[in-house]
């Protein structure tokens, strides 16, 4: 396989000097001293036209000569080279690539929207040019593949209470992902001389249909989460209060009221509102 062959070719300005020489120089002599070989001159000119570019920075033009690659100009500025060079654009500037949202599974099963952004430019114009078809079209197809696979590896989340305790999850491992994604992608672009400089998950949520189910599911776990924190610091809390009284020697409790207290203490703590507060004013008997 053939690789990249950066050129150099001659000063446009010095080629330009030359073309107007033989071009203004062959009308005058033609129109002086009226011989028509002199004319010979203006058509030299005409064959010697086509044969400028121009490189602006970032830009490359690749050189072919009769279906034979002569070789890559990368150079910036003004340029002549053969006229009957066959000239093909390719910019070396950073593009950006949003894909479309893709309906996968995830690795659990579940359908999920998922798209990426993707920043990528050409680092060989050889394989850009010669080994795919349509670079652009490649970086498009070939990222879609990628993603399809990246979101078939993780879970969308964590669910514990089915067992599926992930150290990785597309919602919450960002950074993991995203390089797991950049990885994946410049792999399959490098056959296309195209570099990766960042693959990102530009959009991530549950498909429609599950969507709502899923919402409620983990506004479920939240809450389980939080009513289990609640509990464990209302426990604290009422051991803290029991040792308490019963260092201090502030009243003697039996295991009657003892349980009578900790149940009210804990629908005090564990409560989802204020209570209410009912007085005894008799004796600790009724």
């Amino acid at each position: 396989m053939k690789e990249e062959k950066i050129i150099v070719p001659a000063n446009g300005y010095l080629m330009l000097f030359v073309f107007l020489l033989l071009f203004i120089g062959g009308i005058v002599t033609t129109i002086t001293f009226k011989k028509p070989w002199f004319a010979f001159a203006i058509l030299a000119a005409i064959l010697l036209a086509p044969g400028f570019i121009m490189v602006q920075p970032n830009g490359s033009r690749v050189l072919l000569l009769f279906g034979e690659y002569v070789g890559t100009v990368k150079k910036n500025g003004f340029f002549w080279v053969n006229p009957f060079y066959t000239k093909k654009k390719i910019s070396l500037r950073a593009s950006n690539f949003d894909s479309e949202r893709l309906k996968v599974n995830d690795k659990l099963g579940n359908p999920v929207m998922i798209s990426t952004i993707l920043v990528w430019r050409v680092h060989n114009t050889y394989k850009a040019a010669f080994d795919v078809d349509n670079y652009e079209n490649f970086v498009r197809v070939q990222t879609d593949a990628a993603v399809r696979k990246l979101a078939s590896m993780y879970p969308y989340d964590n669910f514990a209470d089915e067992g599926h305790d992930e150290d990785i999850t597309l919602r919450s491992s960002v950074n993991e992902v995203s390089a797991a994604l950049e990885k994946e992608i410049d792999e399959r672009l490098s056959i296309a001389g195209i570099e990766v400089l960042e693959a990102r998950i530009g959009y991530l949520a549950y498909a429609q249909e599950i969507a709502n189910a899923m919402l409620k599911r983990q506004q479920a776990t939240a809450i389980v989460a939080a009513r289990h924190k609640i509990v464990e610091g209302a426990v604290s809390m009422v051991e803290m209060a029991l040792e308490e009284l019963s260092k201090k020697q502030i009243v003697d409790l039996d295991e009657e009221r003892k349980a009578a207290m900790v149940s009210n203490l804990m629908v005090i703590l564990c409560g989802d509102k204020d209570a209410s507060p009912v007085l005894n004013t008799g004796t600790l008997n009724h």
